[in-house]
């Protein structure tokens, strides 16, 4: 095999372009899913069947269907109905609201871990529902799921590829598309994966940090 670094620095440009992508998807996906996770989450524990019955209809629905299944509905179908939508935010909100099916479960775990006794200290200083919740519970029950959310964060990067198949150029479109034009695929992927797995490795080491804050 032939390393060839010019291929490397002619696929720099489009790299960066499509890291830029990549690292949209991230941030405003992860963000989707872990607001609408907790909106899942606190809907499941309203005491109506008209409530939670639709709910968990919907989130056991999306997080049993695959990812990519989803994207081609978002891409394709709705176009059909009326409503089209940019690649890029088809993917976003796809991936957004995929993972946010998952998240749910982590936030429903971590409240249902916060000791019963905070809850009746709560209602012996007879606090209001909502201070309750954001003054007690919530923060209590974020502290300890933390490591669950950074997971799926990472999980949520080794997906962003699978947007290529909706013409999204993230880093793997980017890296497909120049190695068709140039007929080298060894440097441009080669790059893509350390590039994964740098990623990683610092959204693991944020995801520490975070965690030893919000511990201490």
């Amino acid at each position: 095999m032939n390393w060839d670094w010019n291929a490397v620095s002619g696929f720099m440009p489009h790299f960066w372009d499509g890291l830029l992508v990549t690292l949209q998807v991230l941030v405003i996906g992860s963000l989707i899913s872990f607001v609408l996770g907790l909106v899942w989450a606190l809907l499941m524990r309203v005491e109506s069947r008209w409530v939670t019955w639709p709910v968990g209809a919907v989130t056991e629905f999306v997080r049993n269907t695959p990812l990519l299944v989803q994207l081609f509905f978002l891409f394709y179908v709705l176009p059909e109905w009326g409503l089209t939508l940019s690649a890029l935010t088809t993917g976003v909100i796809g991936i957004g609201l995929h993972y946010s099916t998952y998240t749910m479960q982590v936030y429903r775990a971590g409240i249902e871990a916060v000791p019963v006794g905070q809850w009746e200290a709560a209602t012996a200083l007879n606090l209001p529902l909502r201070r309750t919740w954001t003054a007690v519970i919530l923060p209590q029950a974020v502290r300890r799921v933390v490591p669950a959310l950074g997971n799926y964060v990472i999980s949520m990067l080794k997906d962003t590829p699978l947007l290529m198949a909706i013409t999204v150029l993230e880093m793997l479109g980017e890296a497909r598309l120049f190695s068709q034009q140039n007929f080298q695929f060894t440097e441009p992927l080669t790059v893509i994966g350390v590039a994964f797995v740098v990623l990683s490795y610092l959204a693991s080491l944020l995801l520490r940090a975070l965690e030893r804050r919000l511990v201490h």
